[in-house]
């Protein structure tokens, strides 16, 4: 089984921070309101999956 990350593609990121609100362990807002990842080895859990649902821009994704 291949192990899946996650990503933000930054450039289509608003800054509305639903992330960092839904699942703080894993997703922050930096200087310029853009989500980045604290642990970028991070487990995908229900929480992160909660996040990239309620992403407004739909810009957290796995692969």
């Amino acid at each position: 089984m291949t192990r899946k990350y996650i990503y933000i593609d930054v450039y289509l990121c608003n800054g509305c921070g639903s992330c960092s609100e839904i699942c703080p362990e894993v997703f922050a807002l930096d200087d310029v309101e853009k989500a980045y990842l604290l642990d970028c080895d991070a487990e995908i859990t229900a929480k992160v999956e909660e996040a990239a649902i309620y992403c407004a821009q739909k810009c957290i994704y796995f692969e």
